[in-house]
This record gives structure tokens, sequence and C-alpha cells, in this order.
């Protein structure tokens, strides 16, 4: 008899712990384990807005994936996912195709831009290692060419981000720590610089605790980030963006050398393609984490919702709770694979930490209020925990942060 095929999806934080916690869980002989993705390499997701602005190198963000799973026990290849035929239990890529018995869909997200009108074509977006490079040296081409460039204009060094949650402000916060290096660097007067932050909602990082976040606004205002809250991105253009105030039938253009969307993500479009029902792209799947069409189908991270018993409104998509459900599904695949009841998914959150910069922060960890260093610190701590969740010691050596402490 055949081994159950087992085929992961996706190498983001779900799909690569659940990657590594199934060969904790079973054995050789349970089963074969097949990871599917696009790249050869892992990346931390959390840790793009500081390549984007360029406090860390990009190759800090990423690991090869050969380095961190167990490659004689797992079968890695890379390729793209075009849709999946739950009739014929096939996954079609685009060089061929896959079959399974059981299937875990961890394919991520993708750049929500809600349909404003030009973003796609004129405005950055931090979505994956390549995008945060772009944005990177698109920011360094500005700053260097300012002097040299006759026809450099002021608004040239002017950067304009969309959005105010998690990815924005800890963008802007990386932002403040960047632009004085480039101002050295390329002998900027540092007053001729704008960071201007756009934001729907009347205030900053809507899920945070209120005095948390105008810690964090007041912060950053005080390093000359400038907010303009209840305000909405229109249309964004070669020059820039423009802008308009809520309850407002006046646009203002902002004219910037820089865009960048934050503002928002939606689940990867595969699973809704593919004929799963979803909930806003997403597939609401079982107390188990399993697709309520397919037992056999599992989704995790952000192509999965999953509510609290008796709630209305889901988890938060978060690496975190990413984590936790891939936890929680290598051991149901154990419970299945030996005729066991599964266990039910519980997230258990231990806290949220945005970091402003790399010795500023803000957080709940444990249910204690933490700003400043002492917040800092703890957000290298939760980065460096999860690097030994996935690869141990060594990992954690060769990628941790609490060495910059």
């Amino acid at each position: 008899m055949s081994k159950p095929k087992i085929v992961i999806l996706g190498a983001g934080y779900g799909g690569m712990m659940a990657t590594v916690r199934l060969t904790k869980e079973l054995t050789a002989e349970d089963a074969d384990i097949t990871l599917v993705n696009k790249h050869n390499y892992h990346y931390q997701t959390t840790w793009l807005h500081e390549a984007a602005a360029g406090t860390i190198h990009h190759d800090r963000t990423r690991m090869l994936i050969k380095n961190v799973i167990n490659t004689n026990r797992v079968n890695f290849m890379q390729d793209s996912v075009q849709s999946i035929d739950r009739k014929n239990h096939k996954v079609l890529l685009k060089n061929g195709e896959i079959d399974y018995d059981y299937l875990i869909i961890a394919l991520g997200f993708e750049s929500n831009t809600f349909g404003i009108k030009g973003l796609e074509e004129n405005a950055f977006a931090i979505r994956s290692v390549n995008t945060a490079r772009k944005i990177r040296e698109h920011i360094e081409y500005r700053f260097a060419s300012y002097n040299s460039d006759p026809d450099a204009k002021d608004s040239d060094l002017t950067i304009v981000v969309g959005g105010a949650g998690l990815s924005g402000v800890e963008f802007l916060g990386e932002l403040i720590d960047r632009i004085p290096a480039l101002c050295k660097e390329y002998d900027i007067d540092p007053s001729k610089v704008r960071i201007v932050d756009v934001e729907g909602m009347p205030f900053v990082l809507p899920p945070f605790d209120r005095e948390l976040a105008d810690y964090a606004q007041k912060y950053l205002e005080s390093k000359g980030v400038e907010f303009r809250l209840s305000t909405f991105i229109k249309e964004a253009t070669p020059e820039g963006v423009k802008v308009q105030k809520k309850d407002s039938e006046e646009l203002e253009e902002i004219q910037a050398g820089t865009v960048v969307w934050t503002g928002g993500v939606k689940a990867n479009h595969i699973p809704a393609e593919s004929g799963f029902a979803t909930n806003r792209g997403k597939i609401q799947v079982s107390a188990d984490l399993r697709s309520p069409e397919d037992d056999h189908i599992f989704a995790i991270g952000d192509v999965a919702v999953v509510f609290p018993p008796g709630a209305e409104r889901p988890y938060p998509p978060t690496a975190q709770i990413a984590i936790q459900e891939a936890e929680n599904l290598a051991k149901n695949m154990k419970h299945i694979l030996k005729g066991e009841e599964t266990e039910l998914f519980v997230y258990k959150p231990k806290g949220t930490v945005a970091s402003l910069g790399e010795k500023q922060a803000i957080g709940v960890v444990f249910d204690h209020k933490l700003t400043g260093k002492p917040a800092a610190a703890m957000k290298k701590v939760i980065d460096d925990r999860y690097l030994l969740m996935l690869g141990g010691v060594p990992l954690v050596l060769k990628k941790g942060k609490l060495n910059l402490l």
C-alpha cells in the first residue's frame, strides 16, 4: 500500500512551519511530503518594511528553503501554482502537475489596491523581497540624482505612504531611521525631505490600544512625519497622488517622487478561481482548519478565515496565527493518519508589537503594554523566536536580530 501524499502550497509563515512540524509529527513511513513554492527561498514578510527602507539588506529577510527543511524527508518543488483540481486531487503548476491525498493551501496574500486609479502603475507595494528591493533602490536613486540631475525637483525627495496600519507605520519608522543617512551620503539638506502618510481612518494603527497608537503617532511626528488622517488617496499619478479629505469634494495633489502603498492586502486568488467557496477570497475553514467542502484539504494563513466560537469577527490574519495554525494542522494530520479525532484550533494570542525603527516600538505582550526601547527589544525577541522554532539555534545565529541590541 502506497504512502499518503501530503502537498503543501506556499512557503510563507504557515507553509514553512507546517512543513517543519509535519516532519516532526510524522515518520518517513507515515507519508510523503512535498512543498511547492515559486521561489527557492522563504522570506520574513514582517521584515520587508526594513528592506524597503534600506535599513537592512534584502538578503537578510530571506533564507534558502533547502537550508531550513529536512530535504531527506521533504521533496521541494520550485514552481508556480496555477489552479487546484479538487475533483481529480491534482494541483496544476506552471511546469506540470502534482497529485495529492492531502492538500495544505498556504499561498499567502496579494496587494489590494481597492480599485484606486493609477495605483498599480504609479505606486510601489511592499509585498515581496523583490518589491522591497525596488522601493529601496528607487528611493536611493531619487536622493542620488537630486544634486546631479538638472531637472530634479524638491518633490522628488517627498515620500508618500498610503495607509497607517501596521505595515505603513513600521515602514515610516524605518524611513525616519534611513533618511538622515541618505541625506548625509548625498549631501542633501534634511529639511527638503518630506514623508507624508495618508490614512482614511481618523487615527493610526486601528487594531492597537489607543494610548499606544497615539504614542506611535506622536513619536513619528516628532521625527518629521506628516499624517493626513481621514483622507483618502483617490488617484496615483507619475507626479504623486491626488487625495481627498473625508466629507470634502476637493482634491488635493501631493507631488512626490516615491509613492508606497501599504493600505491593504487580499488572499491569494488561486482558491477562489479554483472554485472554492470563499469569504472575501478566503476559505472559511472548519474548527480543525479543513475546507468545509473537502476533508482532505486544509487552508492556513492569509488564504484562511477562522472565526472564534460564537464571534462575528474572524481572527486577525497575522504571522502569529499562521504559525499556530501550522502547529495545529501538523498534529491533526498525525491524528487523521492514525484514525483519531482531530483537535480544534484555538488561537492563543501572545501579543503584538509594532516597530518604529530599530530602537523604538509599541506593543502589548501578555497583556502588558510596552513602549520605546523595551518594546523594540521585545520585537527582536519575537523575530528570533520564530527563527528558533523554524530552524533552531543555527538559524538564529545566522539571521537573528538580538545581536543588534
